[in-house]
């Protein structure tokens, strides 16, 4: 079953359950739209494995990246269950459980090649090649056949690392006979090959070479180890020092450089507070930022507020990374920023400083003829990739009755003989706002939707208790809603207050009836003059 991942980009979570054993691989998180004020991070509802955690025997993490261990200090909070997952995951869930002190799991690293035993499934690690060290497909062993999940990949001849996604093993696994798989659909509208990691390397290597004057700046993400580990050599190769900016930069290029995943020698590395001391051509400054994150360093430093950076003219700024989905106004506001600022701004839509970690058509086409599954189920996509990525397989000889388009939520039954929808289960999201964690109520958002679209009203009335009369007021205050010389508005509005109140002709106390008529009235009094509902708050002081 899927509980995230399915139909969209993010949170990825699958739940795989036989008798008395379940296994859950991956629990990601999502970062919120504009429809979800307020909210820090989407998570899976697991409403379900709650009810079931008893039956719970593993988590297994396919790699590292925030959609897929995001939402893991949630899960493990709730559930106890051994994690198993790459050095380099691992590493980064220890860094992440920093800040949840009383989440201790019993955490198991595992190697490509090695197996693993989680109830009745028993577990294969797969080595792929992927944007961030240490990710699998996994080969799981059930009762009735094996399930094969690619998780995010593509195929890389000539790796950074040095190797590619193992076609030898997942071969073998079809000449075994693979009963179901379900694989990475993200890229599947694109035709031809994903370009290999190294050809960024290439195409920074002309970059440098031609800004050897200039102080250099790559904004990239934190966990490509590979991307940072070109940059490091570059930065070698051309007598720059590094200085790491933004938190998540530090922390993960410390982590990776301690468990070997990062090579690079310390005397490189320079705190960033010490780079005045440093000529702008020995300089290279890898930051984050590259999604245009608004708290980000290079964000604030586009914006000319960032402690000890100032930029200007002999500035090259590389943003080594796509927007995702839904970051590109934020990103192409970072690089706007950064022109002002007179820098020269290297991205991805000028120079080749960025490659997917996802198969394109012709890399799945091959995990398909190479695994050769009775079954398929199209995973991490929109709908629009599922239905893309059935539709490919279909076309390479799949009987289209052999494929099921998943939805979150849904239970997928798999036999030796059939492959079906068979039920729901509890779905959806949960929220996590500041302190804040479960189902948001929908009335929370609507208020902040309604702040934030139409403005607040706040109306303060002196009232006499026994006669119901005004005494003191109205007083109007407004947040959002009209320019300060827009009186007109305003004291049309104390008048509507004042005659809703006389024609009220209210009996003792009935301050409940007060609060909805000026709300009433008012709120039809802006949306004639403004074109706009605030939200509308009454108090009432009683003499």
């Amino acid at each position: 079953m899927f509980l995230g991942g399915a139909g969209e980009i993010g949170k990825n979570m699958l739940a795989v359950e036989y008798g008395n054993d379940i296994i859950i691989v991956d629990a990601g998180s999502m970062f919120p739209g504009e429809d979800l004020p307020g909210i820090d991070l989407i998570l899976p509802d697991i409403t379900y494995l709650l009810q079931n955690k008893h039956k719970i025997k593993a988590v297994i993490l396919t790699h590292g990246h925030e959609d897929h261990i995001g939402g893991l200090p949630y899960l493990l909070n709730e559930i106890n269950a051994p994690v198993y997952g790459s050095r380099m995951t691992l590493a980064l869930v220890e860094l992440k459980l920093k800040e949840y002190r009383n989440i201790k799991p019993k955490m198991i690293t595992v190697k490509e090649g090695q197996s693993i035993k989680a109830g009745v499934f028993g577990v294969e690690f797969i080595y792929v090649n992927h944007s961030i060290a240490g990710a699998f497909a996994i080969s799981v062993t059930t009762p009735v056949g094996v399930w094969l999940h690619t998780g995010d990949f593509k195929v890389d001849y000539t790796s950074v690392e040095g190797k590619t996604t193992d076609l030898t093993r997942l071969a073998e696994l079809g000449k075994q006979g693979v009963l179901v798989m379900t694989a990475d659909s993200t890229n599947v509208e694109l035709e031809g090959y994903t370009m290999s990691e190294t050809n960024v390397g290439r195409s920074l290597d002309v970059v440098f070479a031609q800004h050897k004057d200039k102080r250099m700046f790559t904004a990239t993400f934190a966990s490509n180890t590979y991307r940072l580990q070109q940059l490091v050599d570059l930065a070698n190769k051309y007598g720059r020092k590094i200085a790491f900016s933004g938190r998540s930069m530090v922390n993960v290029s410390e982590v990776a450089a301690k468990i070997g995943e990062l090579k690079i020698n310390k005397d490189i590395i320079v705190p960033l507070e010490k780079i005045k001391n440093y000529k702008d051509s020995e300089l290279l400054i890898l930051s984050t930022g590259s999604q245009g994150e608004p708290f980000s360093a290079l964000t604030r430093m586009a914006a000319g507020n960032f402690k000890g950076v100032t930029l200007g003219a002999n500035d090259a700024i590389i943003i080594s990374a796509s927007a995702i989905p839904g970051n590109e106004k934020a990103v192409l506001g970072v690089i706007d920023n950064l022109y002002k600022q007179g820098c020269e701004v290297i991205y991805d839509a000028l120079t080749e400083v960025h490659v997917s970690g996802h198969a394109k058509r012709e890399e799945l086409k091959l995990m398909h003829a190479l695994v050769k599954p009775k079954y398929f189920v199209p995973a991490h996509g929109e709908y629009r990739m599922l239905k893309k990525h059935t539709e490919l397989a279909v076309a390479l000889g799949m009987e289209e009755r052999n494929t099921l388009i998943p939805e979150i939520g849904m239970v997928i039954e798999v036999t030796k003989n059939s492959l079906k929808a068979n039920g729901t289960v509890p779905s959806g999201r949960r929220l996590v706002d500041g302190l804040g964690f479960g189902d948001m109520e929908s009335v929370v958002l609507r208020d902040r939707k309604q702040l934030a679209e139409d403005g607040l009203c706040i109306v303060m009335l002196g009232i006499n208790r026994a006669s119901g009369e005004l005494v003191s007021g109205p007083d109007i205050i407004t947040r959002g809603l009209m320019y300060a010389n827009e009186n007109s508005v305003s004291q049309e509005a104390r008048k509507i207050v004042i005659d809703t109140i006389e024609n009220l002709q209210l009996k003792e106390s009935e301050w409940s009836i007060v609060k909805e008529a000026v709300k009433r009235n008012l709120s039809n009094h802006f949306d004639k003059k403004t074109k706009r509902r605030p939200m509308i708050l009454t108090f009432i002081l009683e003499s």
